[in-house]
């Protein structure tokens, strides 16, 4: 055990001797300037996120130099000027796609998968950042560990009982609560400004259901630093016009839930051409505002859908921050009885009866205001109005997922369900068919995840069979005509292949396999 503890500090501090040579480092905004944006702007990439990702092959600073003196010449050609400075960052890539076998089953195919999209890197390239331990990326353009992507790749690994690299990917998460203070979206230096759906504690609580109640006690200091990323600002809430700060949004009843957000007010760089796009597209808005409210959208993980949008068809209309989210604090919810259980776990009943009550509060307000009643169905919350948004959207499921549902609720969500969700495929994502990619007709395998053992949890086991065997459905008929599984699914269509959204449809695909993995070993079991 000794050996174990120290060879984990020696990889976490050699990364960390790597990583402090870019502290300080400025964002890649400021870095590269009216390069980022120019390159953008003019499309030199069809995917934004190409540019982001490449490494510079001499000092920044000389290559801006050289962009400055040369741009303005006529003759002057950008693609060239970057195809001589810049790599196409796919350190730790296979060069060539994965081909599956001729005969090799869904099941096969995503355990050989697993290795094709492992990835190491100790040493910070370009915007990737270094991490102490392996980690599988979600695969097509995807090629760093996200948040909370991951959760659900864990969950394929555990149905093969590969646990240690579903533990060496916690081992990561943990490194970045300790450097960063938080989980960022992922390990880019460009996506450092916001984290994703707080799902951190549902890892701890699968690795825990393997190797027994110590995790909880390993981990309670990076749960309580992560609970602390997402509530702080809590004091400054009272100065504030809408009772709103950072994360942190107190509601008429004096409860404090939660918010996503972003620390940035500019365009993403890796879509800062869209961003600036859509903020031409309604030019009486604030720009500023408006690119927080997409940066809050992309910290959600639903970047984009019509349940951030006051006109559900029109993406300039996005108004995330405005937002008290259903899946997010049934999250916060999770995560405030993960901590008490550790507490629990170390024979302290203060900070367990601390945060029990925190989670009891929590649970109380999102009855009183995000729970539609009419509807029989959870709904978010807008802060800025005092109502519900008039959109609704299979986050209103997190609640049963988590347990804050009373068994007559969970079963109204079973009847809204059916009558309005269900479709040959699966869940849709909304009821709202507007061309973004969470929204209908895509389903997407985390959402479908979160609705079965949501259902399961309070008995209601034919919903969450049916709901099961149609998605693993859709996912065989893509697969037998492909031999690929994809980032997500049209649930209505004869041939399943989902659209809409930033960039073209990804194949690999991380949580995808994962789930698929953990609902096929279970309807087998």
């Amino acid at each position: 055990m000794v050996q174990k503890i120290n060879k984990d500090r020696i990889t976490s501090s050699l990364v960390s001797a790597s990583a402090s040579l870019i502290r300080g480092q400025k964002g890649i905004e400021e870095q590269l300037g009216e390069l980022l944006h120019d390159v953008q702007l003019n499309r030199i990439y069809g995917d934004g996120k190409t540019f982001v990702d490449m490494m510079p092959m001499r000092r920044v600073k000389l290559i801006l130099a050289e962009y400055e003196m040369l741009r303005r010449d006529p003759t002057f050609d950008l693609r060239e000027f970057i195809s001589r400075h810049f790599n196409e960052a796919s350190f730790g890539s296979p060069k060539e796609p994965y081909i599956a076998g001729a005969h090799d089953t869904a099941d096969e195919h995503i355990s050989q998968l697993w290795t094709f999209l492992e990835r190491r890197n100790r040493i910070t390239r370009g915007s990737l950042l270094a991490l102490p331990y392996t980690y599988i990326v979600p695969g097509g353009r995807f090629n760093e560990q996200f948040y909370w992507d991951s959760y659900f790749i864990m969950l394929g690994l555990a149905s093969e009982e590969k646990w240690v690299q579903a533990e060496d990917m916690i081992k990561n998460f943990a490194y970045q609560i300790r450097k960063y203070g938080y989980i960022p979206t992922a390990n880019r230096s460009y996506l450092l400004s916001r984290s994703q759906p707080p799902f951190f504690s549902h890892m701890i609580e699968l690795l825990a259901s393997h190797k027994g109640s110590g995790v909880y006690r390993e981990y309670l200091p990076y749960l309580l630093k992560e609970y602390k990323f997402w509530m702080r600002g809590r004091t400054q809430l009272a100065k504030t016009e809408h009772r709103a700060y950072r994360r942190v949004v107190q509601m008429p009843n004096g409860v404090v839930l939660n918010r996503y957000y972003d620390n940035k007010t500019t365009p993403r760089p890796e879509s800062l051409r869209e961003d600036v796009e859509t903020a031409e597209a309604n030019e009486t808005r604030d720009s500023s505002r408006l690119y927080l409210h997409i940066r809050a959208a992309a910290e959600s993980g639903w970047d984009f859908s019509s349940r951030w949008f006051l006109d559900p068809h029109d993406l300039s209309t996005i108004h995330t921050a405005d937002i008290v989210p259903v899946d997010l604090n049934s999250l916060m919810y999770h995560l405030e009885l993960t901590i008490a259980r550790s507490y629990k776990a170390m024979v302290n009943p203060i900070g367990a009866r601390t945060f029990a009550n925190k989670a009891a509060r929590r649970k109380e307000t999102m009855n009183e205001y995000l729970w539609n009643d009419k509807q029989g169905f959870y709904r978010d919350y807008n802060a800025h109005h005092g109502k519900q948004t008039t959109v609704e959207s299979l986050a209103g499921v997190f609640p049963l997922f988590v347990g804050i549902a009373s068994q007559d609720q969970a079963e109204r969500v079973a009847q809204h369900l059916k009558a309005e969700y269900l479709q040959k495929g699966g869940l849709l994502t909304t009821l709202v068919d507007n061309g973004q990619q969470w929204d209908a007709p895509n389903g997407w395998a985390p959402l479908q995840w979160v609705s079965i053992q949501g259902l399961k949890k309070y008995g209601l086991n034919v919903l969450a069979d049916d709901i099961r065997d149609r998605w693993l459905n859709v996912n065989d008929v893509v697969y037998a005509s492909s031999h690929k599984f994809i980032e997500k699914y049209n649930v209505r269509s004869e041939d399943g292949l989902g659209g809409g959204g930033e960039y073209e449809l990804q194949d690999g695909f991380g949580w995808t396999n994962g789930v698929y993995a953990a609902l096929s070993r279970e309807r087998n079991v």
